[in-house]
């Protein structure tokens, strides 16, 4: 370790520099001089004003612009189908603020009799941000106005994503980039309010990281609240807390999410029991979504003449499957020979879920991604990744406006192509799994654990030792429960910051 004044030390520690630690953006870096060199002390040297949480946010607002570019057709023109599937610039706002009496001063939840088919805190954004529209009815300029205004927060939740995700591994700030400049965000961020959960759950992985129990937890309801897959991460504490023997970690985040989830809820369903429901109700019954396995199961089945399967077998075997896929993500995290890092677990199960789900609308891989950022920030695997979800994102509107606009077959995409770019994007999306996979098994492939990290964002599971492991090679070597209570017996390490570590 290299000897520097103990201020310094205590306050500033050396990046991981992109250029250095990743071999495709070596590649990039001629134009601009080549790579940081090694005498360098990134971290340790002011940047004047250019600091990396500032360069962060100018690429996030540059490719918030790009985002809005690609939109601008039906900005200019209207939102009117099927020229918005054609145009690739689909949104569900313009549509929900028509056809659900957003426009007409419906409130949803509020309004008694109204229906809404999203959870609770994405009905009040979405009610909310139509009371920010300034008039009345559903013309196009108030359309308009809907989907600006819903925009401009994104923009802003966006903003605020990419800055935890930064914080929240002061070593490599710079990974956070991928979730600025991330193709799947500026072709899907503007679809729906999912980037409105993705932010909660950043933040509550942020306080997490932080020892913030309490505060996780709240936000981990609150993401609950407004599109489920943000209480899965409580499935990666659960297991890390067994493997660890910190079970209080788990106890204290989960009540904390419940509490917010049900602070919630629990009002709304008192006041408007068939409206609150509806939600559920909805996603129970509704039968398999666009793109998900189970709808191009059944475009494959209609066409070759097969049984296809109805909601209750999808409901059935879309469960069976996630649970499956969760026990050996468990059974993963407690044989590895090293406890996997919280964000390996939380991007497994995610990604699990959106593979065996029975919907997958285009906007659910901004689910992933910065989870991605923090589980295995490699660019060269991100990149072919966001290239598989591009082409699935054209493809899907390419087939909602063959089968929304009845035109000739010859000047439509072929069913065909549209089910292999289904394929294509759970493909990727596994590929990915499996380098996560292969990083537990083998924590020197780990781009953090490479450099000497343990889990920068684990919170108190950096640094603890094994309570509890199954060695299935040798079964006698196995760390078991060795006292009673739950916390183990030595402290975890404190954390440290290796100054002078080039990375």
């Amino acid at each position: 370790m290299q000897e520097t004044k103990p201020h310094r030390q205590r306050k500033l520690a050396r990046f991981v520099v992109p250029s250095r630690s990743d071999s495709l953006l070596r590649n990039f870096t001629e134009v601009v001089g080549g790579p940081l060199g090694r005498h360098s002390a990134p971290g340790q040297i002011s940047p004047a004003p250019f600091t990396v949480e500032r360069v962060l946010v100018i690429l996030t607002v540059i490719a918030a612009l790009l985002a809005v570019l690609a939109k601008d057709y039906c900005r200019v023109n209207g939102w009117e189908t099927p020229t918005q599937f054609y145009a690739t610039c689909y949104s569900d706002f313009p549509e929900l603020f028509r056809n659900r009496g957003l426009g007409d001063g419906v409130f949803p939840f509020f309004t008694q009799g109204s229906l809404f088919e999203y959870p609770v805190i994405m009905g009040i954004i979405a009610g909310l941000t139509a009371l920010l529209v300034p008039g009345q009815g559903v013309g196009p300029e108030r359309i308009l106005g809907y989907f600006d205004v819903n925009a401009t927060l994104i923009v802003a939740v966006w903003i605020i994503t990419v800055l935890l995700t930064a914080r929240m591994n002061k070593r490599r700030p710079w990974d956070a980039a991928m979730v600025a400049l991330a193709p799947g965000v500026v072709l899907a961020g503007f679809i729906n309010w999912d980037m409105w959960a993705v932010a909660l759950l950043a933040l509550a992985m942020y306080f997490f990281s932080r020892d913030k129990l309490i505060l996780a937890g709240i936000c981990i309801g609150l993401g609950t609240a407004t599109k489920l897959y943000p209480v899965l991460i409580l499935g990666a504490i659960l297991v890390l807390a067994l493997r660890s023997g910190r079970l209080r970690t788990f106890l204290v985040t989960a009540a904390a999410a419940a509490a917010a989830w049900l602070a919630v809820n629990l009002p709304i369903a008192a006041m408007n029991p068939s409206g609150w429901r509806y939600f559920f109700e909805f996603t129970q019954e509704r039968p398999a979504g666009y793109s998900s396995p189970w709808f191009a199961f059944n475009l494959v089945a209609d066409r070759l003449q097969w049984t296809q399967l109805n909601a209750a077998t999808i409901n059935s075997l879309a469960l069976n499957l996630f649970v499956i896929a969760c026990v050996l993500i468990g059974a993963l995290a407690l044989t590895a020979p090293r406890r996997p890092r919280l964000a390996q677990l939380a991007f497994l199960i995610v990604a699990a879920f959106i593979l065996t789900n029975k919907v997958y609308s285009p906007q659910f891989v901004i689910w992933l991604i910065p989870l991605l950022a923090l589980a295995r920030p490699r660019w060269r695997d991100f990149l072919v990744w966001q290239a598989a979800e591009g082409l699935h994102w054209a493809a899907i509107w390419m087939y909602l406006g063959m089968a929304t606009s009845g035109g000739p077959v010859q000047h439509n995409i072929d069913m065909s192509y549209y089910v292999l770019a289904v394929a294509l994007h759970m493909l990727a999306t596994a590929y990915l799994m499996a380098r996560v996979v292969m990083d537990i098994l083998d924590p020197s492939q780990d781009p953090l654990r490479a450099l000497g990290e343990d889990d920068p964002h684990g919170g108190p599971f950096e640094g603890t030792k094994d309570w509890l492991r199954i060695d299935l090679l040798h079964p006698s070597m196995s760390a078991l429960p060795w006292r009673s209570g739950i916390e183990p017996a030595e402290p975890k390490a404190p954390r440290q910051l290796e100054v002078g570590s080039d990375g």
